[in-house]
């Protein structure tokens, strides 16, 4: 067995056996999510022994956890949280108490002692809120109605478990008024946490993030820092780094920045996500996990159908159509990562033996794998069901969208400087509808105020397009003169499948040129047409 000296050594064998899977996953048309846990799995400790457990994978793990979480919050503004809360609430608690209930009668029915019973009970019960966020965020269903839902009933699922591991905690030696003071400690804890986001909501971040956008750099490390510091500070409290990761994301969700700042962070949540998925992996002991066979099975059956046939009841009955209900109902269809947490805890305590935990985590690998494959094929499966599925759709069901959205622009201007406001002006003043683009707060207030749409955003950001509403725009205009800039945004545009047309802007002939050979529709020259135009006008002046 190879014994590596360092950490960086170690994380270079995990970086290299992602890649090699993930490349085999890739050819075979495998998610890569399950690729990266089975990565975690072949050099961990239970199979190949390459990399041993480390902190310092943990704590990556726990960085890109956290940034996962905020750019989801960065989507939720106060106006969707109204929207969607009461049904998040509902099926959330809903869910947990219907799931716990169903999976205590089950494992007692399996023959379990009543203490084992209830910790089987409370692992079926919980989800994976970091899986399920990175799934949806990988389909762009993440803010969608069905998105919005799930990841407010996960967040919902997340605070229960912190008050479920107190409760188990207690039952291992503290007594009824210990469970009852910490719990309470944790709700004002909680609370303090929410008043404190609230103040600075309304008096700090606005004016902090205006002065900080003048510096896209800048911004990008201050999200990072509020992201991870109030995720440190939710765990603080006594909550989940998820939650005050999720929190910080809402608490920017309704600046004008949100879009830019998640944008840039795409690259760098996805890179270190990957650590979560790894050490996932890693933690899963392979020697458990063949000794249940049947039992497993079976509770994994009901987490596959029955949680979401719970969540599908519970939202037809609030009047929602069998389509979102069971689109969000799919992202119950598996355990958490807490489920092996809580098992680890209860084998701790000797509440448990070896061979629950070995049941749980088979449970663990078989949800989540299949789990993965249900939600990345669930419109396909929902076609084909559909009609099975009216049982969970009231009559009068409808989908309930927030208040509808101002009309989409016709035509997106990139870049606001003196060129870009005279192209914003004539057009909007001609009735056109135009969103203007650009990183300089200042100048993007003062479009606001004059009733022009606008967008915080930079051309050099190559996740730029993901943030424009393209769905009506038949000109997207790029003020920047800058070749590199330029292109990329044309092929950001053609993969978002952008079929409108294209105008840039360059100095150099050669710039231009190249802009026409790769496919740009109109290519400016300001300087050299604004010359021609003015050399026009001289000459008609001394001729006549």
């Amino acid at each position: 067995m190879l014994e590596f000296d360092s950490v960086f050594q170690q994380v270079a064998v995990l970086l290299v056996a992602c890649v090699a899977i993930g490349a085999v996953a890739t050819l075979l048309r495998q998610p890569l999510i399950v690729a990266f846990i089975a990565a975690g799995v072949v050099v961990g400790p239970s199979a190949l022994g390459l990399v041993e457990e480390s902190r310092e994978v943990e704590l990556l793990a726990t960085v890109g956890i956290s940034l996962l979480l905020f750019v989801v919050g960065l989507k939720l503004d106060l106006g969707l949280i109204r929207a969607v809360g009461p049904v998040a609430l509902a099926t959330g608690l809903g869910q947990i108490v219907f799931t716990s209930l169903a999976g205590y009668l089950i494992a007692l029915g399996l023959g379990m002692a009543p203490v084992t019973a209830l910790y089987v009970a409370v692992a079926l019960t919980f989800s994976s809120t970091v899986i399920i966020v990175k799934l949806l965020s990988d389909k762009g269903e993440a803010d969608q109605l069905h998105g919005r839902i799930a990841i407010g009933f996960l967040i919902v699922q997340d605070i229960v478990v912190v008050l479920a591991m107190i409760v188990l905690n207690a039952i291992g030696g503290q007594g009824e008024d210990d469970v009852a003071r910490e719990a309470a400690l944790v709700v004002l804890r909680g609370l303090g946490l929410l008043g404190l986001i609230g103040v600075a909501m309304r008096w700090i971040l606005p004016p902090v993030l205006h002065r900080l956008a003048h510096n896209p750099e800048l911004l990008m490390l201050f999200a990072i820092a509020w992201a991870v510091g109030l995720a440190a500070l939710g765990d603080l409290v006594g909550f989940s780094e998820e939650v005050g990761a999720f929190l910080a994301g809402v608490a920017i969700a309704s600046t004008a920045y949100r879009d830019a700042i998640g944008n840039r962070l795409t690259s760098v949540r996805d890179f270190l996500i990957l650590f979560f998925f790894i050490d996932l992996g890693a933690k899963i002991d392979l020697a458990q996990t063949g000794e249940q066979v049947g039992p497993a099975l079976l509770l994994s059956l009901f987490v596959l159908v029955g949680n979401p046939i719970i969540v599908m009841i519970i939202m037809g009955a609030m009047g929602y159509r069998r389509r979102v209900s069971f689109l969000a109902g799919l992202t119950v269809a598996q355990i958490s990562e807490f489920s092996l947490i809580l098992a680890a805890l209860g084998l701790s305590l000797g509440h448990i033996g070896s061979e629950t935990v070995g049941l749980i985590t088979t449970v663990g690998l078989v949800t989540i794998g299949l789990s993965t494959y249900l939600i990345y094929n669930s419109h396909w499966i929902f076609d084909r069901i559909s009609p099975l599925l009216s049982v969970f759709e009231r009559p009068s069901a409808r989908d309930r969208e927030p208040a509808e959205q101002p009309e989409p622009p016709e035509v997106v201007v990139i870049g606001l400087g003196r060129f870009g406001n005279a192209i914003v002006e004539r057009l909007s003043g001609a009735g056109v509808r135009v969103l203007g683009v650009d990183f300089d707060p200042t100048t993007l207030r003062t479009w606001e105020e004059r009733g022009v749409p606008v967008l915080y955003g930079d051309a050099e950001d190559p996740e730029l397009a993901t943030s424009l509403p393209l769905g009506k725009v038949r000109w997207v205009v790029s003020t920047v003169r800058r070749r590199d800039a330029n292109l990329a945004l044309l092929h950001a545009l053609r993969l978002r499948g952008y079929r409108g047309r294209f105008a840039a802007s360059a100095d150099a002939l050669e710039d231009a040129a190249a802009l026409r050979e790769a496919g740009v529709d109109r290519v400016i020259l300001p300087f050299r047409e604004a010359a021609h135009v003015t050399a026009e006008f001289l000459s008609g002046e001394v001729v006549g």
